[in-house]
């Protein structure tokens, strides 16, 4: 069987902070017993608003009933420019597949999808941060490396 893709709602709320709470512990390789209560309130309120607005839209990979991986999109707008004249501006981000479903095209489908709904905004400028695991599908999919983006430390 084939995975699908679906939008989430603010009424999935439980499931969709659960399979963000499962990312943080990964992706940031935080302790079991670490308190991310705080953290998952923030995001709980995140998701409210903006999901709630369309500034933010968020997707379930599934297959036979089992949630295998998840994905979301943030649109934004930034000063209209030669390489983006309309100023929109989608950023993919929580882009996410459970181990046992890795290396069957979860992760391509999840990114399709969100770029296609990026696409439906009329969007000119879409970009992700990535891993150096998923950097070759990401590549393959055609984004490239933005050489010059910096992100201030404070130090």
């Amino acid at each position: 069987m084939t995975a699908r893709v679906r939008r989430i709602y603010a009424d999935e709320m439980p499931l969709l902070l659960a399979l963000r709470e499962e990312v943080l512990r990964e992706v940031f390789e935080l302790a079991p017993d670490a308190d991310v209560s705080a953290l998952l309130e923030a995001n709980r309120r995140y998701y409210e608003a903006r999901l709630a607005s369309g500034e933010h839209v968020a997707c379930f990979a599934y297959e036979e009933g089992r949630i295998l991986g998840c994905g979301g999109v943030c649109f934004q707008t930034e000063l209209p420019s030669p390489e983006n004249p309309s100023g929109q501006c989608a950023y993919l981000m929580n882009i996410y597949v459970r181990a046992h479903a890795r290396r069957r095209g979860v992760g391509r489908r999840i990114v399709c999808w969100l770029i296609e709904r990026a696409r439906e905004q009329g969007v000119g400028k879409i970009y992700l941060e990535s891993s150096n695991t998923a950097k070759g599908l990401y590549e393959k999919l055609g984004f490239v490396e933005m050489g010059n983006m910096m992100i201030y430390t404070g130090e």
